[in-house]
């Protein structure tokens, strides 16, 4: 009763597939059957019947938007056709194939199939391997013409449906009666592909199946099992189990975000390059445009047409100023040595950038104010890096801000230095190594620089564009100015015709205002012309000409001119800047920038330093270009008081100086920033030798809290001893030079170089050079030596240093005491074994000179101690008696 039904349903599904085929061609395509029974014989009654499933014939079809589905109905009939012939060949246990269904969804064809065997497993499994030993041979027909696929045998029931269950890696396997083990299910499912897991069977609700997973590796392994397992019935107890298999989608809950997370080697580095790209294809355009804007006073309220009218009409009569007053500045242009290192500041700036240029000299010179000048006059654009603002800072982030803060870098992100370092730490313990997003400082600086240096291109770009169109707009204003002279000239001889009179009285013969009144062109002006009119226009002529030719002539120029003139100008001040644990590093950086822009002739670069050794970095980047040394020096005492009477008359001092304060004004040589306090405090109403005397008194102030320090405590800070100061202040106190080694070699120093080092940097001292190394040692100022000469003549002071010079002499003189002494008690030990050696030989023992040796050592550092003592003595008197004064 139950195979009635299942016929009459098996019949009643073929015809509603048969009915339909005329209305829907691709449900034809994927359930139709390709019928064989008409060329073969019918199978006998006792013959038995089974079913094949070929694999890969046709694309598998992996969802809606899948198009090579389209390519399986295409090659439908010709693979159905290869397909049969190779089953043709196949005759073990009497096969012949009934049908061939197509399943295109799931890429394969199931082939119905009759034999005849009274062993029906056996049978099944010989026809079998002959298959497959074919598709070995032969290979089975493919939509893509790889032969994939291979034959199984179906052990349940086909089922071919159209819904929209795609095929996946994952099965849903239901039982209809008991449960089936983990190890029963894989060893049914393993045969058809490699499984990456199987889940048991889970609690169900009431009146549902029970059912498992099996997670294949591959969709092709799937289809495979699902379409050879479907209806199969596992015996299980004597109660078989039957399976339903359904596609399920795998449920991946955050399957990018963990994807991303568990591919770090992947992830990071493509982030990375993203992050990268971003940076230079937006903000570094963004950047170069505002260092341009910066450079060209874009954003300076000061330069907008509103703001000048308005400063012109309304602020200047209200007495309304946005800028600050007048503060003294220093003109030098009297000088000597400052008229010779302006003409070659601007020698440099009217060459091609061929090497950089160094300014150098002492502070106060007027080095700053020289190169702001000569840039002023000079109408030049200029980018300023202060090297003593750079090293104030205290991190990388605040150095990078600082430099783009100079340059106009914006914007500058320097909260990102501190995430890109916590980034490299994580990603060393996520992936073994540093991601590399973070950079180092000298990095950094180099990428900013960068964008500074595309950005000056773009300057110079811009002001030739500009100098090219007033170029321009000057030659058409000339030679609209000469065509109006040249039409006067002709209006004046009669001979200029006006074409607009052509439109009211016509022109030729028949014109009744033309004819008589004025020549049509130059052809006619003979007629009523005499020869002296004829030579003045010969003339006139050659003069156009010749003003053409000069116009060409100086726009030529003016363009070789230009390249140069409008180079941008880049200026390093205080290139020597001390005090900073970056101080190397930025030297380092600017110093290879510099050669970059000199190579590439980008823009003329003025370095501005106090010394010129600091020139050492900048030669090394360019060795190939000696650097145009300019030097300003302190000016000779002629100069000086020639600018200190000249700045007193213009204050309208016109009295003489007497011989007392030109003494008082040669204390201050010829350093011109000390000159300028002098003038401004003789201006405010001081006499000269009390502003001199209040200047001293001053940097005596100064210089005690600077050298010596306030306390104790704020003396060890410092990068020397109380008593190495001191030896040099006295001494540079009687002479005006002293030589470098020798004072290195003596005591205090003993060889600390970098206490002189130290005090050269912080204007103590001056250390002079000679063929590249040190030699002398000067005071910082000129006004030093006569600070220097106060200090050392104070009595209390200059006890209070000799008692501490004194003490530390006499802590050495005694650790020499105490040396001595240890070796001469060990000397005492070798003397005996020591008398017999040499009384064989008959020669002097070591020992004995040694002790001798050691013996006068000690005696002269007794001598010393006690002198040291007694000149004690007498200095505590004299704090004693300044005491009771």
């Amino acid at each position: 009763m139950l195979s009635r039904n299942v016929a009459g349903l098996v019949a009643r599904s073929q015809s509603i597939l048969v009915s339909s085929a005329a209305r829907r061609a691709v449900v034809r395509r994927t359930l139709g059957t390709r019928n064989l029974a008409n060329t073969v014989e019918e199978p006998p009654v006792s013959a038995n019947q089974g079913w094949l499933f070929v694999d890969s014939v046709f694309p598998i079809r992996l969802g809606i938007w899948d198009i090579r589905h389209y390519i399986g109905v295409f090659r439908e009939e010709s693979l159905l056709g290869e397909l049969e012939s190779r089953l043709s060949v196949i005759k073990t246990h009497g096969f012949r194939v009934l049908s061939l269904e197509p399943y295109q969804k799931d890429g394969g064809v199931f082939i119905k199939f009759a034999y005849c065997s009274t062993d029906r497993e056996s049978a099944l499994k010989d026809i079998e391997d002959e298959l497959r030993a074919e598709a070995d041979k032969h290979g089975m027909p493919s939509w893509a013409g790889l032969d994939w696929g291979n034959v199984w045998l179906v052990k349940g029931r086909p089922w071919l449906e159209d819904m929209s269950r795609y095929p996946s890696p994952l099965l849903k396997v239901a039982f209809e009666g008991p449960d089936v083990q983990e190890e029963a299910l894989y060893e049914l499912f393993r045969p058809y592909g490699r499984i990456s897991d199987l889940t048991p069977p889970k609690p169900a609700p009431a009146g549902t199946l029970r059912s498992a997973d099996v997670s294949f590796v591959r969709v092709r392994s799937a289809v495979i099992a699902r379409n050879a397992m479907h209806g199969y019935r596992f015996p299980n107890n004597n109660q078989p189990t039957r399976f339903q298999i359904l596609y399920e989608r795998p449920i991946r809950v955050h399957a990018i975000r963990n994807w991303l997370t568990t591919h770090p080697k992947i992830v990071l580095p493509i982030l990375f390059f993203l992050l990268g790209t971003l940076t230079y294809t937006i903000f570094d355009p963004i950047r170069a445009l505002s260092i341009e804007g910066k450079m060209l006073n874009w954003f300076d309220y000061r330069e907008y047409g509103f703001f000048k009218w308005l400063r012109t009409y309304a602020l200047d009569r209200l007495s309304i100023s946005f800028t600050p007053k007048d503060t003294p500045v220093t003109d030098l242009s009297g000088w000597k040595e400052r008229r010779e290192a302006e003409n070659a500041l601007r020698s440099y700036l009217s060459d091609p950038p061929l090497t950089a240029a160094f300014v150098h000299g002492p502070q106060g010179s007027g080095k700053t104010h020289l190169v702001s000048a000569v840039l002023q006059d000079s109408h030049r654009k200029a980018l300023v890096i202060d090297c003593a603002e750079l090293n104030k800072a205290t991190s990388d982030s605040r150095l990078v801000a600082a430099l783009a803060q100079q340059t106009g870098y914006r914007p500058v992100f320097t909260f990102l230095n501190s995430l890109t370092n916590i980034v490299d730490v994580a990603s060393v313990a996520v992936i073994g190594q540093k991601a590399g997003l973070s950079n180092s400082l000298p990095d950094k600086l180099k990428q900013i620089l960068e964008v500074v240096s595309s950005a000056l291109i773009n300057v110079n770009r811009s002001l030739r564009k500009a100098t090219r169109q007033e170029i321009k707009t000057h030659r058409e204003a000339e030679a609209r100015r000469i065509e109006e002279a040249h039409r006067r000239e002709r209006i004046r001889q009669g001979t200029w015709h006006d074409g607009r009179l052509d439109c009211v009285s016509g022109n030729g013969i028949m014109s009744e205002l033309g004819i008589g009144d004025e020549a049509f062109s130059t052809d006619s002006d003979s007629v009523g012309l005499d020869s002296e009119d004829g030579t003045f226009m010969m003339e006139e002529l050659k003069r156009e000409k010749e003003v053409e030719d000069e116009l060409t002539r100086q726009e030529r120029t003016a363009e070789e001119v230009e390249a140069i003139a409008m180079l941008p100008v880049v200026v390093i001040k205080n290139y020597e800047a001390r005090g900073s644990v970056y101080r190397e590093e930025v030297q380092n950086v600017l110093s290879q920038w510099v050669a970059t822009l000199i190579e590439n002739k980008i823009a003329h670069v003025i370095v501005v330093s106090d010394s010129r050794e600091q020139a050492k970095l900048v030669t090394r980047a360019l060795p190939s270009k000696p650097l145009n040394f300019i030097p300003l020096y302190d000016a000779d005492t002629g100069s000086a008081m020639a600018f200190v009477k000249q700045r007193l008359r213009d204050a309208g001092m016109t009295a003489e100086l007497t011989k007392r304060e030109v003494a008082s004004i040669e204390c201050f040589g010829g350093r011109a920033s000390d000159l300028e306090i002098l003038i401004h405090k003789v201006r405010s109403g001081q006499a000269i030798e009390d502003a001199v005397e209040d200047i001293i008194s001053r940097s005596i102030g100064e210089l005690r809290k600077s050298a010596f320090g306030e306390d104790i405590e704020d003396a060890k800070s410092l990068p020397w001893a109380r008593e190495q100061v001191w030896t040099i202040l006295k001494q540079l106190a009687q002479k005006a030079e002293l030589p470098y080694y020798d004072v290195l070699a003596n005591f205090p120093f003993k060889g600390d170089e970098l206490a002189l080092l130290s005090m050269d940097h912080s204007e103590l001292i001056s250390i002079g050079t000679l063929n590249g190394r040190p030699s002398t040692i000067r005071p910082g100022k000129p006004v030093f030596k006569y600070v220097f000469e106060r200090l050392v003549n104070d009595p209390v002071f200059r006890a209070t240093q000799d008692m501490a010079v004194n003490d530390k002499l006499i802590a050495g003189a005694e650790s020499t005491i105490k040396a001595c002494e240890a070796e001469l008690a060990t000397l005492q030990g070798i003397a005996g074994p020591e008398r017999y050696f040499q009384s064989l030989w008959r020669s002097r023992r070591a020992s004995v000179e040694r002790g001798r040796y050691l013996m006068k050592k000690m005696y002269e550092a007794q001598m010393r101690i006690q002198a040291l003592e007694r000149q004690n003595t007498d200095l505590k008197k004299t704090l004693t008696l300044a005491k009771g004064t």
